[in-house]
């Protein structure tokens, strides 16, 4: 083994969670993190040579990510949830075709961000908040992240992005005022932690308990009177309880389809991975991710993508109890 790549692997891996971390909030997707990461690692092994330690080792390191990423948004779409792709839909249609261009926002596991993860980084990776930063122009998108999220002072933030301290400022203050109209009042960090464990324990009993037996109205009294509930790929969403009773009672739970949930750690928030009963097996059928108002759910975004069941960490099958 050469001394550069004992040099690489001793400065350069450690970094590895907190970069594809970065690359997802920028880009919003759980993919296009791993492709910008390892595009990332790359360039940097390519340049380890020339670095002169002008800056620190970590802001170099996110200068050659923010670029990376900077250049995967130019040509692609920007990703969005469905509540900003178009109006809400009738319960009695069926839901629309999924969309065959990524358009969509992901999910984005916990593991990433490892036990050690803090109240604000897990925070900046909740559905809102990425849903929220791929709305701004990328270069407004960077500094929001660099200089809150991260932790960069404003001249760090200006050398990564090779511009001037009053342009971070500026576009700071932009950003902030588009982010803030997006966010709740309260993040779903604090609402879990206002909550407790008794409480919340006893919210996901009563939400697995309801799937699993096929209970549309005990779902349905778990929700806010606003609730809304999005299916990407697929651009349906629908809005308000009577609604989602209309859906639920027509599509997902209709007739005698048997249901498993499995508590997942995804975006920071109450997940689960929620499977459909075939043959002897469970098998996967979407990713729901839960937006709490205090002990009520006001969201449920279920991401119908088996294929990131893998990813994500949990199984891609679970047996029938005989």
């Amino acid at each position: 083994m050469s001394a550069q790549s004992l040099d690489y692997r001793e400065l350069v891996e450690p970094f590895r969670g907190e970069l594809q971390a970065h690359c997802y909030r920028m880009l919003g997707s759980l993919q296009d993190a791993e492709d910008a990461l390892q595009e990332t690692l790359t360039n940097a092994w390519r340049a380890l040579p020339r670095f002169e330690g002008r800056s620190s080792l970590r802001s170099w390191l996110y200068r050659i990510a923010t670029n990376v990423c900077l250049k995967v948004i130019e040509r692609r779409p920007r990703r969005v949830l469905p509540l900003d792709y178009g109006p809400a839909a009738d319960p009695h249609d069926a839901p629309a075709e999924p969309l065959v261009e990524s358009v969509w926002v992901e999910p984005y596991p916990d593991s990433v961000l490892g036990p050690e993860a803090g109240y604000e980084q897990r925070e900046s990776v909740e559905l809102a908040f990425i849903a929220a930063l791929q709305l701004l122009p990328p270069g407004q998108r960077a500094v929001l992240i660099l200089r809150d999220v991260l932790g960069f002072s404003g001249s760090e933030v200006a050398d990564v992005l090779e511009t001037t301290p009053a342009a971070v400022y500026s576009s700071l203050q932009r950003a902030h005022k588009t982010v803030a109209e997006r966010l709740p009042e309260r993040s779903q960090q604090a609402t879990l932690r206002a909550l407790g464990d008794e409480r919340l324990g006893a919210l996901v009993e009563r939400y697995v308990r309801a799937w699993q037996e096929g209970d549309v109205d005990a779902v349905v009294a778990l929700l806010t009177e606003d609730a809304t509930v999005t299916m990407p790929p697929r651009p349906t969403w629908f809005r308000g309880r009577t609604v989602v009773r209309d859906f639920l009672r027509e599509y997902p739970l209709a007739g005698d389809t048997r249901s498993l949930l499995v508590r997942a750690g995804i975006n920071g928030q109450l997940a689960f991975g929620h499977y459909f009963a075939e043959g002897e097996n469970f098998v996967p059928h979407g990713i729901a991710v839960l937006t709490l108002r205090g002990d009520r759910i006001e969201d449920i975004t279920t991401f119908l993508e088996p294929d990131l069941f893998g990813p994500l960490g949990l199984p891609l099958s679970v047996r029938r109890a005989a």
